[in-house]
């Protein structure tokens, strides 16, 4: 089946083709051209990175390049020791495979005077030609005659985990395990490197995309903040990424058209800038860089001043796909309430979350909340034989089952046990922090990997609610739609989320244009119902914007006001779209 759905949307960037290159000859003789305009008989090039950078591939580039001359200084000769790092960070890890604390470290606590000063000696030692400094902390050891930050997606740098190409930074092991990789990128590198980028990037000269093994591209960094000033002052949609999984259906396939894998897709990931990326558009270059780049640096533009005050530069709303139509339940799973996740992980807020129903196939379910009358004793008992093997759990003894329908939308505040059984094409609205999910139960299966997937009975048996049984969940949590407004060709409906959570979801159905209002939050939307639709500006602020079924899409909070009508095949048809917000 051909889809419209668009696997790589990118955002058109007006006025600044002349300040983008691709391919390392591009960029080498830009940086030349810059280093002979500084008319200095020396110039010193500091290349600060983002962790999981090729930097031996950046060097050999730049020697193909007008470089001859070129003298390399590795940074991270100047760093502690791999054994001294691990030292450092071991607490904030654990034992645990996919759980650790977000770690406070600075770059700087990383690295030794003594030996800083050393490399600097190197360079002042140096009276001609081009001096590189290259590495994850190269800005500690020089200011920079001219300076380049490397970038790449968060994405890119779990595949190349999984290529087994990449380690985590300085560690003193080589670490085969995919999920502990990931721990310590998601709770030390990548906080540690996200404060120094904060800090550098309006301080750099040019912005190189290292995505794609040789073929960077660069631009200046006036275009780079022009090209994010434009996305915040307009709709846009993320790259897409889509993940196999062991539970993992056939709905992502068929109807995004997705290449076969050998594992049927589990995941789909089109509304989660922290880990997403964008394409910017200049002329003919396409530059990628990650979503997160966008909410550091235009965070009240994009999140809007309310949102800003209480999140700081951090995008609370996710979307993404869940597919296990022709495939498996997800695991029985609790959320941690906000007083555990800040506890034991460090984290501000917590996961609450909801699934909206997309598409079903027969005998879909959805499992959601307690059974009436049980005893949590005997259920925890029940779950730790089953962790132990040899048992099954019963889950229907324990926890309601409901049948799940397209357009259905179940609530699901923190400390709820929850999980899709077979049958369901899952949109899932949450807050961000997405990592945070306790396994009581896998269904007796294995990983992709051959092992036992992770189960967390001990941090989920602290948090589960006990008295969000039966009569709660199909009072508070089960299809709590409430009427909001209608007018000629347009309805609006309240789907969510819980009052507990601070997401607020509007579902509108429409067959007229329908003007959307801003009010103090980012939007973001999925057109959940039709073929295409395009968001226009009542002012002509930005370009119309077109959109397709099941697209996620962001509206920022700078974006007064919107309508979104039916176009192209799905002109005179109702269509419906689901936004959420943060509550006021």
């Amino acid at each position: 089946m051909s889809s419209s759905y668009d696997k790589e949307p990118f955002i058109a960037i007006r006025g600044l083709e002349d300040e983008a290159w691709e391919g390392y000859e591009a960029i080498g003789c830009e940086l030349a051209s810059a280093s002979k305009r500084l008319g200095n008989r020396k110039t010193v090039v500091v290349l600060e990175c983002y962790p999981g950078v090729r930097q031996e591939e950046v060097i050999a580039g730049f020697r193909r390049q007008a470089m001859n001359s070129l003298t390399v200084i590795k940074a991270e000769e100047a760093a502690l020791s791999p054994d001294a790092v691990d030292g450092k960070v071991e607490r904030y890890l654990t034992d645990d495979r996919v759980f650790g604390y977000m770690a406070p470290f600075q770059i700087e606590e990383f690295y030794d005077p003594e030996r800083i000063c050393a490399l600097r000696s190197r360079i002042d030692a140096l009276k001609e030609g081009i001096v590189l400094v290259i590495g994850f902390g190269a800005s500690l050891i020089a200011r920079g005659d001219l300076v380049i930050y490397a970038d790449l997606a968060r994405w890119e740098i779990q595949q190349r985990y999984r290529a087994r190409e990449l380690g985590n930074w300085r560690a003193g092991c080589r670490e085969d395990d995919i999920l502990r990789l990931y721990k310590r990128g998601f709770f030390v590198e990548w906080r540690m490197a996200d404060r120094l980028k904060k800090k550098r990037l309006g301080e750099i000269d040019y912005y190189l995309d290292t995505n794609v093994q040789d073929s960077p591209k660069m631009v200046t960094r006036h275009a780079l903040f022009e090209g994010m000033a434009q996305a915040a002052s307009r709709p846009f949609r993320l790259v897409p990424y889509f993940d196999p999984g062991v539970w993992g259906g056939t709905w992502l396939e068929k109807r995004i058209d997705l290449p076969k894998r050998e594992h049927p897709y589990a995941w789909g990931f089109d509304g989660v800038p922290e880990e997403n990326s964008l394409y910017f558009q200049y002329g003919t270059i396409q530059v990628e860089l990650p979503a997160i780049n966008l909410v550091f640096f235009q965070s009240i533009k994009l999140l809007g001043e309310k949102v800003y005050a209480r999140f700081g530069a951090e995008f609370p709303i996710r979307f993404d796909f869940l597919d296990t139509i022709g495939g498996q339940p997800l695991s029985l799973q609790v959320h941690p309430t906000t007083e555990y996740i800040r506890e034991h992980f460090g984290m501000t807020y917590t996961q609450d979350e909801s699934y909206y129903i997309l598409d079903t196939s027969p005998g879909a379910q959805v499992y959601l909340g307690l059974q009436e009358n049980i005893s949590s004793g005997d259920m925890l008992e029940d779950l730790r034989k089953a962790q132990a093997g040899g048992h099954t759990f019963p889950a229907e003894k324990y926890v309601n089952s409901f049948p799940a329908a397209k357009h259905d939308h179940f609530l699901i505040p923190a400390g709820t046990i929850h999980c899709s059984a077979a049958g369901c094409m899952v949109l899932e609205i949450s807050a961000t922090p997405y990592i945070f999910t306790f396994k009581l139960w896998d269904w007796d299966r294995l990983g992709l990997d051959g092992k036992p997937r992770p189960v967390h009975l001990e941090h989920g048996e602290q948090v589960i609610r006990w008295d969000r049984t039966t009569p709660w969940i199909e009072a508070e949590c089960v299809n709590s739609i409430e009427p909001i407004g209608e007018g000629e060709g347009w309805q609006e409906e309240r789907t969510g989320l819980h009052e507990l959570e601070f997401i607020e979801t509007r579902r509108h159905w429409f067959s007229e244009p329908v003007l959307h209002t801003q009010n103090g939050s980012v939007h973001m939307l999925n057109l959940i119902e039709g073929e295409e639709a395009t968001i226009e500006s009542p002012d002509g602020s930005f370009e119309p914007f077109v959109v397709h079924y099941a697209e996620t899409f962001i509206v920022p909070a700078s974006v007064a006001s919107y309508t979104i009508r039916p176009s192209g095949p799905s002109v005179g048809k109702t269509l419906a779209t689901i936004k959420a917000y943060v509550r006021a």
